[in-house]
């Protein structure tokens, strides 16, 4: 029982100090001194984000619209399904830039230069949904890579991208799957 107590007060704050903390800089709302990221830095990483998600949204949306031919109304729901989930992603990035002290830069003047993915440019289906999917690919490593810088100096903020990360994937899945129908071949490898 000793070896538990002496292992435990090695890596605890003793709650007295943790109460002492959080009475200090209240300012700071969220971000304590037990923080192991640089805030400025996430917050511009979690800008990218931003601007990416918000990217996705109006290509999805776009494509929604566009979508024309024998099976388009099922693809045009696929792609705005996809454009609602986008815009959730970018409104957990855009909480957890506010959470950090900052603010969510959604003006729409500099979005493109912004984001890791690009707007698209419509086309048939096949393109529409090739165009997507290249993007969800995109979005997979940039958020792997975001994940990985991350690690456990921003336990919340890799969390937050890792749960988008599985959408991600998830809807890369989708856009594959749909490439395949309508091709009748695997696009990938």
């Amino acid at each position: 029982m000793a070896t538990t107590s002496s292992t435990q007060s090695a890596f605890l704050t003793d709650v007295q100090t943790l109460r002492e903390r959080a009475r200090k800089s209240l300012d700071d709302g969220a971000v304590m001194p037990s923080y192991q990221g640089h805030v400025d830095q996430t917050i511009d990483l979690l800008q990218t984000v931003v601007a990416t998600e918000l990217v996705c949204v109006l290509r999805y949306q776009m494509h929604a619209i566009a979508a024309d031919g024998i099976t388009s109304k099922s693809v045009a729901a696929e792609f705005d399904e996809h454009a609602k989930s986008e815009h959730g992603h970018m409104l957990m990035a855009a909480n957890r830039i506010d959470q950090l002290g900052g603010v969510p830069n959604l003006n729409p003047e500099g979005l493109a230069s912004r984001s890791a993915t690009e707007y698209g440019e419509g086309g048939n289906l096949v393109e529409m949904i090739k165009q997507n999917l290249i993007a969800e690919r995109l979005v997979i490593e940039h958020y792997q890579e975001l994940i990985r810088f991350f690690a456990d100096r921003d336990p919340t903020t890799r969390i937050m991208l890792e749960h988008i990360l599985a959408d991600e994937e998830d809807h890369a899945s989708d856009m594959h799957d749909l490439l395949v129908a309508h091709e009748g071949k695997p696009f990938l490898k």
